[in-house]
């Protein structure tokens, strides 16, 4: 996303001057931990086009201001886009002017929930163990293939299995035939996560998703399934008022992208997280933690999402000390709260899979919005992560971790590859 300004440094100011987001992003924490000193538990920032915004960096502050009844996810509350203020072409429009639960509130946001959430409780989710099972089970193999098959005994974990592993079970939810996966995958990167994109590129390929989005709803109103895009149809068309056509695409690219990206951006996090801290690998493998525990600690220490868009408060409000204006458009922090030493312990930058406070982070965020797809994306998770080491306990990164790119992104926190190698040399 390209800046309509002229470029300022991505250095994080001092109190009182704003921080001027780099659209490259990168790896997130070093800035945080600059941010927290210099601003305390809310910064002020400059969005990619030089749009005014903030950001939440402290635990409590998140939590309190995740769930505050006068902050809103509809843009109706962010005046900036509605006043000519900001071009047409702003690629973070694609966060703000989506509909659908995520950008829904009160009854709107109640009503879009419920249909949803039928198919994420954790009865639900238990039903689908046996094929997450499955997929694992033939995805590892497909790994292995591919690191026999290489020169070096090297394959992309991420190509190979922390991607296709959560795009398949979430691709069958909603009922979207197998030709589709790759782009949609593509698309979605590049809309959602993939934030130094031009505003042309990022425009295309918002309309792009949403065609495509709207052709696979054609598909499952000609042939309903047992899937969740069909039940959402047809929960429309048992009363029209009930899910309009823009929500009914909304929910679906929302299911999509929050059901793989952030999936895959976890997995492979408890990856490296797991190959470089040996100790605490060999902890859950003798059986003195869970692989739920990894989970957790990872969730914590090195989230799938760094800050992400939006939240406008309806009122000038005070949140850690800072004064939020009604109107300005609010980035969630989760990586930066992860690891507040305020709420997670002095050693909050240090990965141990028995912290207490682990559970407690906030990455599926908190309050009414709280991630509906949270015990699904813990299931692939820990199931993906048991298999991997039960199958391969001596898997390692093949590049130094240092050296491996990061994702181009200041809302995704990955890394683009993760090569490794199953078995020692």
């Amino acid at each position: 996303m390209s800046s309509h300004t002229t470029p300022v440094p991505h250095t994080p100011a001092g109190p009182g001057t704003p921080y001027v987001i780099d659209p490259a992003g990168g790896c997130p924490h070093a800035l945080n931990a600059r941010l927290r000193a210099a601003h305390g538990a809310v910064a002020q920032v400059v969005l990619p086009g030089g749009v005014p915004g903030a950001v939440v960096l402290g635990h409590d502050a998140l939590k309190e201001f995740l769930a505050h009844p006068e902050v809103a996810k509809d843009a109706r509350h962010f005046p900036g886009l509605h006043d000519g203020s900001i071009p047409r072409d702003w690629p973070l429009r694609a966060f703000a002017n989506a509909q659908g639960m995520h950008t829904a509130d009160g009854d709107d946001h109640r009503r879009l929930r419920a249909l949803v959430g039928k198919a994420f409780t954790a009865r639900q989710v238990e039903r689908l163990r046996p094929r997450v099972e499955e997929l694992t089970a033939e995805l590892l193999d497909g790994l292995d293939r591919a690191a026999a098959g290489s020169p070096d005994g090297v394959a992309d974990l991420r190509e190979h299995f922390a991607l296709p592993l959560p795009m398949s079970v979430i691709c069958e939810l909603l009922g979207v035939d197998p030709e589709h996966r790759g782009r949609l995958h593509h698309l979605s990167h590049k809309v959602i996560i993939a934030t130094d994109t031009t505003p042309a590129e990022a425009m295309a390929a918002v309309r792009e998703l949403v065609e495509l989005m709207g052709t696979i709803a054609a598909t499952r109103r000609a042939v309903p399934g047992e899937d969740l895009t069909s039940a959402l149809i047809a929960a429309r068309e048992d009363d029209g008022d009930r899910l309009s056509e823009a929500e009914l695409v909304g929910t679906m690219r929302l299911m999509l992208v929050a059901g793989h990206e952030t999936t895959l951006n976890l997995i492979s996090n408890a990856v490296r997280a797991l190959c470089t801290h040996r100790d605490q690998l060999a902890l859950v493998l003798d059986g003195k933690a869970t692989w739920s525990d990894v989970v957790d600690e990872t969730l914590r220490w090195d989230g799938p999402v760094s800050w992400f868009p939006f939240r406008y408060p309806t009122r000038d409000l005070t949140v850690g000390g800072t004064v939020i204006a009604r109107g300005t458009p609010v980035l969630a922090g989760y990586t930066a709260a992860g690891r507040d030493e305020g709420f997670h312990g002095p050693d909050a930058d240090r990965f141990h899979i028995t912290r207490p406070t682990a559970s407690r982070s906030l990455s599926f965020g908190h309050g009414a919005h709280y991630c509906v797809g949270a015990p699904l994306a813990r299931l692939e998770a820990s199931t993906a992560l048991e298999r991997l080491f039960t199958r391969f306990p001596d898997l390692d990164l093949a590049t130094p971790e240092a050296g491996l790119p990061h994702q181009r992104s200041f809302i995704g926190n990955s890394v683009e590859t993760l090569p490794v190698r199953l078995h020692r040399p």
